[in-house]
């Protein structure tokens, strides 16, 4: 009698096996790439993470890739018929345009995955297509200029958000970002953020900017509301920082750096409503996720 029994167990565990099987094949394994962006050394400027997809995961798997990366910003990417369709995630939500992770994923593409090519197109769900070439060591972005105006109302609370010790010379705002302008990098350098104050703020993210001393302008950059407490250098920032300082200082091409912890380096060439980002980058990381 004891036949049956052993029978039936070797069928069990003949069916266990074969629902862990199904699941190990159903498991997604995405191409993760690290790229530390604005710099070209590893450990500096903006860290981004890569993911390259054969398709679209919904939304919530989306965010988690990005919270598991626990960076500032993680782009995904998927092939399309003239380049790729890219989206951005930060740990907690999609963001609406991020110049230092699509600076990471050309240097993947243009360097490593497809260096016979001299551009890529990303077709971007808020901003339309950006364009990115080679140009010499660096990588050139074509984006949208975003003209900041004057604020009206600005919230009273920089002194206690940011120990601002020294009077703002103007704040002006655009696309949910408020740009306090003040005399001094080592106003900017000294900045001391509140977190918690500046995240009331939300949706609104925050800039300190200033004329520089080796370089045009320097910034700082915060939106702890998204999840980046302190973004290290921000591209999407330069969008209109750029045409704030273009105007202020009257020229067309600038240096800027970010005076983050790790620090940050880009050019800036405003042409008309678009501005032109270049910088360079560095791959810190490649593997697979598995999801």
């Amino acid at each position: 009698m004891a036949l049956p029994r052993l029978a039936t167990n070797v069928l069990l565990m003949q069916e266990i096996a074969n629902c862990y099987v199904t699941i190990k094949i159903d498991r997604v394994r995405i191409p993760l790439f690290h790229v530390d962006a604005f710099t070209e050394q590893p450990f500096r400027g903006n860290p981004a993470g890569v993911c390259f997809l054969d398709s679209w995961l919904d939304e919530g798997q989306l965010r988690k890739v990005a919270a598991e990366n626990n960076l500032s910003e993680t782009a995904f990417l998927v092939p399309a018929k003239d380049g790729y369709q890219l989206r951005w995630f930060s740990p907690t939500c999609e963001v609406r345009l991020c110049g230092h992770a699509t600076l990471a994923s050309a240097h993947i593409l243009l360097n490593l995955r497809q260096p016979q090519l001299d551009s890529v197109r990303f077709e971007t769900k808020f901003h339309g297509t950006l364009t990115v070439k080679k140009a010499g060591e660096f990588l050139a972005m074509d984006f949208p200029a975003l003209f900041p105006q004057r604020c009206a109302n600005p919230p009273g609370i920089w002194r206690d958000a940011l120990a601002l010790r020294s009077p703002l010379s103007e704040v002006v705002e655009a696309d949910e970002t408020y740009i306090l302008v003040v005399d001094r990098p080592e106003t900017v350098r000294n900045v001391r953020p509140n977190f918690g104050l500046l995240q009331n703020l939300h949706p609104y993210a925050v800039a300190v900017t200033a004329p520089g001393d080796d370089v045009d302008f320097v910034s700082r950059y915060f939106a702890p509301g998204y999840g980046i407490p302190e973004d290290p250098v921000t591209g999407s920032a330069h969008c209109i920082l750029a045409p704030y300082w273009a105007k202020r200082l009257g020229k067309s091409k600038l240096n800027a750096r970010q005076l983050s912890e790790r620090g940050g380096e880009l050019w800036c060439e405003l042409v008309g409503n678009r501005v032109l980002l270049t910088g360079k980058a560095v791959v810190t990381l490649e593997g697979l996720l598995s999801i």
